[in-house]
């Protein structure tokens, strides 16, 4: 045998070597607020959080996310691990349906994370982030850090919002498409989702309907045609009146709503009630009725006191309670935090059509009693009777 085929031969008994690691990606990359686990209704411990890249150099050119994987601890096996496809659901700007998914040469995307894991594993101390880009001209390069801990305090739990009857959690968390999750404010130098954990409850009858049967012009309702106007309002726990605001006007039902004149409470809640539950914890209830608020500001209440009705005043298309936790009395500026609610039953899924009878008619399920758990998007739930009423 001679020398170049034993060299040949030698080489083909070698253990194959892998790809080289890609060269480091030219990116500022950080998640702004650290994730909280919280139990959802499916009985999961989730965190959702959102990871910023930016690809900061002019030259750079276009970046094009490939793959991204979430890592806790020191672990080597990825907690999430989404494809180029699968990306394109959870970024912001979206894209078109024409376009690749990419990140413009100084521009920013940012990625909506939804982790999930049995509530019986041990939640990680720290998130680490790997995402494979292509760039237009040296190949594919890699993102490799991006570290954030986890926040381990635990989630509050709270109360009833409403009294009595069902309700649709509607553009509930896990939806990063939805105008909650979905929505970055940007006001004055603070960039934060402060909706990340909001509710829009709508009442609902027992065929799942919104609307009363005898309003048969969908177009054309008064707000008493739907089911959860009026409603009672409650606070979810003992705390003190920090903000109200009342004498705003309700608009007519499924009507086109103006652009908010501002990305505050003021611009976009109409009238609304917040409470201080505990320093840092405030909970927030907007769109409520005209008129029917019992509270002011300074007063302390306790959990199950009403604090007013359910309406349609500011950006609201229909009757409905916005409830929302969040880390600062106003809207701007303000992070939502996940929070649960001590008692509920779940009567499964709904979607937005079936609540004016559109699609398949919607069946309840078996109520399901949940507790200490945040009701995810689109499900149907109804609440225990207040254990105070004043």
């Amino acid at each position: 045998m001679t020398r170049s085929a034993c060299f040949v031969l030698l080489l083909l008994l070698l253990p194959s070597v892998g790809s080289p690691t890609p060269p480091p990606a030219p990116v500022e990359a950080r998640v702004p607020f650290a994730p909280t686990p919280f139990v959802g209704s499916d009985g999961l411990r989730h965190m959702a959080y959102e990871l910023h890249i930016t690809n900061y150099y002019g030259d750079t050119g276009a970046l094009q996310p490939q793959s991204l994987q979430v890592f806790g601890d020191d672990a080597e096996t990825p907690l999430l691990s989404l494809d180029g496809p699968a990306l394109r659901d959870w970024v912001r700007p979206s894209p078109s349906a024409e376009s690749a998914l990419s990140i413009a040469a100084g521009k920013r995307m940012v990625v909506f994370l939804w982790l999930s894991l049995p509530a019986t594993d041990t939640v990680p101390h720290v998130l680490r982030h790997r995402m494979l880009l292509g760039t237009e001209q040296h190949g594919s390069v890699e993102l490799d850090g991006a570290h954030s801990a986890v926040n381990a305090a635990p989630v509050m739990a709270l109360g009833p919002p409403l009294q009595g009857g069902r309700w649709l959690a509607h553009e509930g968390p896990g939806a990063a498409q939805s105008h909650h999750w979905g929505s970055l404010v940007a006001v004055n130098g603070d960039l934060t989702i402060p909706q990340r954990f909001a509710l829009d409850l709508v009442g609902v009858d027992e065929r799942g309907r919104a609307v009363r049967a005898a309003a048969r012009d969908l177009q054309h309702t008064r707000h008493t045609d739907w089911i959860g106007y009026a409603a009672p309002v409650l606070a979810v726990a003992d705390g003190v009146v920090r903000a109200v605001r009342d004498g705003q006007p309700e608009h007519p039902p499924l009507t086109a709503q103006p652009e908010p004149g501002s990305l505050t409470a003021d611009g976009l809640f109409g009238n609304y009630v917040v409470l201080e539950l505990s320093p840092g914890v405030f909970a927030s209830y907007a769109h409520l009725r005209t008129g029917s608020i019992k509270v002011k500001p300074g007063q302390a209440v306790q959990r199950g006191q009403t604090l007013a009705q359910l309406g349609q005043s500011g950006n609201s298309a229909a009757p409905h309670l916005h409830f929302q936790l969040s880390n600062k009395a106003t809207f701007e500026g303000a992070e939502g935090i996940p929070y649960a609610f001590q008692r509920f039953d779940d009567f499964g899924p709904e979607s937005e059509a079936q609540l004016f009878g559109q699609g398949d008619i919607w069946k309840p399920g078996v109520a399901v009693p949940r507790a200490d758990q945040l009701p995810l998007n689109d499900i149907v739930i109804a609440f225990p009777p207040p254990t105070t009423s004043l």
